[in-house]
């Protein structure tokens, strides 16, 4: 098996970072930004948008202490540092692959308690995930809160629209576009390398398994941008979780020929006769990474990891 990062992983992170999004907007990914309708003051000064709630919330000009728990990569690629990042664990869990540019922002709990928000004094939140009004109005007492229109899974739109909030609307198109083009290069080699083969994510933590969704975090990447062909089996256990439980006979009957595995450390499930049956382990097309990469999250940044993996991967 070809061993790429080896590292460690937290329970928790599976319930924070994979959690189902059961309120997530039904947008269609076409229209996105285009819920966030904008007032711009005659004098240049504050803008008013109204945000995933219906709020009208005034965008203060040219904040310098953005809070945006969980949407540091979409700030990281604007060249945004935010005031504070998410954390699991009393700050020992945060987004690692990420941390080359964060390592020096201090950390806060990724369930935001107000006491927090307010210690790191920011002067505009954002926040991901559709959270009930009187959470909002608690911290509007400490700065203006813009909770966001986009689906948590369209990480474009969610760029497009966090750009329009700061005002970066032409930078943040540069990263759509920037990545993008980065994708193509990745398609080309797959379709150099590994034309109509099929390829999975798998999340293995001792002997559990989970199957990225096949439009979700780096299932998007694996799919919808490196070209993959997907294992009849994925469409038929991916549900609205990103990632979803899987049993290794469900997995031996994908007949998937490449495997992107996630894992901390070799599990008992590897020496099992379904394991070594499968394609992808069979022709050593298994390739691992660490709970720590970027396998796990949304963002242009994960994403271009993600096709960095898939090329070293290939290319081996």
């Amino acid at each position: 098996m070809k061993k790429l990062v080896l590292g460690t992983l937290s329970l928790t992170l599976l319930l924070a970072a994979c959690g189902n999004n059961e309120e997530d907007t039904e947008l269609d990914p076409a229209d996105g930004t285009d819920e966030a309708t904008e007032e711009v003051q005659e004098s240049g000064g504050p803008r008013v948008l109204t945000d995933g709630l219906g709020n009208e919330v005034e965008i203060p000009e040219d904040p310098e202490a953005v809070l945006a728990s969980y949407l540091e990569d979409y700030l990281t690629a604007l060249d945004i540092t935010p005031v504070a990042q998410w954390s699991i664990n009393d700050g020992e869990g945060v987004q690692s692959y990420l941390q080359d540019d964060l390592a020096d922002v201090q950390t806060i709990p990724y369930d935001l308690p107000y006491e927090s928000v307010m210690s790191v004094e920011p002067d505009l939140i954002l926040i991901r995930d559709q959270i009930e009004q009187d959470m909002v109005d608690q911290y509007n007492l400490i700065a203006p809160t813009y909770v966001l229109n986009a689906s948590p899974t369209s990480w474009r739109e969610t760029m497009r629209e966090i750009g329009t909030v700061l005002d970066r609307e032409d930078e943040a198109a540069s990263v759509i576009e920037s990545y993008d083009a980065r994708a193509e290069e990745t398609a080309s080699l797959v379709q150099e390398t590994a034309e109509g083969e099929s390829a999975a994510a798998i999340w293995m933590i001792d002997t559990s398994l989970f199957v990225v969704h096949p439009e979700r975090s780096s299932g998007s990447v694996l799919y919808g941008d490196a070209g993959f062909d997907i294992p009849d089996v994925v469409d038929q256990l991916s549900d609205d979780a990103d990632w979803s439980a899987v049993s290794l006979e469900e997995l031996a009957e994908m007949d998937v020929d490449h495997l992107f595995l996630i894992s901390d450390a070799e599990s008992e499930l590897m020496e099992d006769r379904l394991w070594q049956n499968i394609p992808a382990v069979e022709n050593d097309n298994v390739y691992t990474f660490d709970s720590q990469s970027a396998w796990l999250y949304y963002g242009p940044i994960a994403n271009e990891q993600v096709l960095e993996h898939i090329d070293s991967s290939l290319q081996q």
